[in-house]
């Protein structure tokens, strides 16, 4: 029987196509947000209407339909950032899971297969989308879009940057925390309309789950509220600094151990290992998935791991500082951006600067949430509820009762806040040194050497 080999590419180019097309992703999409976030205000759009355009905007008909072309085009570009975080998180996740499991991982598409997740995206659109006869067509057809409105709304109130945001909403946290619940919405939906119990089950799990630990997760989230006396992202954010002792997670004990159940929580809420009961695959089949293919089998998929990058997103806002750069205050904003009608450019530069700040710190978190799925085993149903009941929600309980008593305390002796910020900051980086010192022994205990090649 002749062998039919297939050629290969240059590797060289694919390297070279693969590392433009990953650089050029993220100056894209950074920069389009914010550009089009700074736009997307009264203030710039009426100078764009007044000199660019050489109308009055106050008395001009369409200046608000110039307003509104601004604000489509940044949501458009926000979506599109979203799907694109989602879809690199998968490549991401399954690189760093193959390491962990000494298996070569994506390695096809693309230089270390960084393309396979546009191989997927466009496979998934080419399948043929198969609606089960005897499903509620209408709301089968429904619910992915409703998972993923609950996905695409979070962004409005997300902070990139100091000044990158769609809407700086003064109930940000809250909204966040609301619009989240259209995705429990459209998980039930899809389980109840497949007419399959396998997906029925599935539902009724993920919303037992979901309203469960969303009583732990809203409790620690008033952690910040109450140390920050704000309910608005961007408030949280500029109440704590840009150092590691002045970030909430280390300048009050309590707010530490928030951040654990807050962690936990969200984790159980996007149904991710070891909590994800709702998709078990070895007792549900898929749950709720068991029906769906082609693109709305791929909205809930990139909802899934979207939702690791916005998870870590917003940890890194309640807690550990967000985008604020070190050595640069509230006033050097506000000097840079000079008397203009638009900023000059240095206003550009740290708003640069605090959106790298951001991306970094946000990717850390997001490694520690994809090292547990590929580490915990998937726990059971009343395991699950246990821990809960019994220890997040009490726990929870306890810090909003210690962050009110710690506040009345530094209202008192102001100096409690930093020495807690130093001393939990130096426990921090020795625990991390020594975690590290003992992965290296177990490396090498085994035989093996740290060997980061291969990527």
């Amino acid at each position: 029987m002749a062998t039919v080999t297939l050629p290969k590419g240059n590797p060289r180019t694919k390297l070279l196509l693969t590392v433009a097309v990953a650089l050029a992703l993220p100056v894209i999409l950074f920069g389009a947000v914010l550009v089009l976030a700074t736009l997307a205000k009264p203030e710039p759009v009426q100078v764009f209407v007044r000199e660019v355009l050489g109308h009055d905007p106050a008395t001009w008909p369409y200046t608000g339909l110039v307003f509104a072309a601004v604000a489509a085009a940044l949501t458009f570009m926000i979506l599109n950032f979203g799907a694109v975080v989602a879809a690199v998180t998968i490549w991401w996740e399954m690189r760093v899971s193959s390491r962990m499991q000494s298996r070569i991982g994506y390695n096809r598409v693309g230089a270390g297969g960084f393309f396979q997740w546009i191989a997927d995206a466009v496979k998934l659109l080419l399948k043929e989308d198969l609606i089960p006869a005897e499903s509620d067509r209408m709301l089968f057809r429904a619910a992915p879009y409703f998972v993923f409105a609950g996905f695409g709304l979070i962004f409005v109130a997300l902070p990139f940057g100091e000044s990158v945001i769609a809407a700086d909403l003064n109930v940000g946290i809250y909204y966040i925390t609301a619009v989240t619940a259209l995705v429990v919405v459209g998980i039930l939906l899809a389980g109840w309309s497949s007419n399959s119990k396998w997906a029925l089950f599935g539902g009724m799990r993920s919303a037992a789950q979901v309203i469960s630990y969303e009583i732990p997760a809203g409790l620690a989230v008033m952690v910040p509220i109450l140390m920050a006396g704000t309910l608005s992202m961007q408030g949280i954010i500029r109440a704590q600094g840009a150092w590691p002792w002045q970030w909430f997670v280390f300048s009050n004990p309590a707010a530490l151990i928030a951040f654990v159940i807050f962690f936990i929580a969200q984790l159980a809420e996007s149904n991710r290992p070891p909590f994800d009961l709702p998709e078990a695959e070895s007792e549900l089949v898929a749950g709720y998935l068991a029906e769906y293919t082609a693109f709305r089998y791929a909205i809930f998929f990139l909802v899934e791991f979207g939702n690791v990058w916005i998870m870590s997103a917003i940890a890194v806002t309640l807690f550990f500082g967000g985008w604020q750069v070190p050595g640069v205050g509230a006033a050097a904003y506000e000097a840079a951006r000079g008397a203009g009608a638009l900023p000059a450019p240095a206003w550009w530069g740290l708003q640069v600067a605090s959106m790298a700040v951001f991306f970094v710190k946000t990717f850390l978190v997001m490694n520690l949430v994809i090292w547990i799925r590929w580490t915990f085993p998937r726990i059971r149903v009343d395991q699950m509820m246990n821990l809960c009941w019994k220890y997040l929600v009490p726990g929870a309980f306890a810090t909003f009762v210690a962050t009110l008593l710690w506040q009345i305390l530094v209202a008192r002796v102001p100096a409690a806040s930093t020495v807690s910020g130093v001393v939990l900051t130096v426990a921090a980086v020795l625990a991390l040194v020594q975690m590290l010192r003992l992965a290296k022994r177990n490396v090498e205990a085994g035989g093996d050497q740290v060997d980061l090649s291969n990527w």
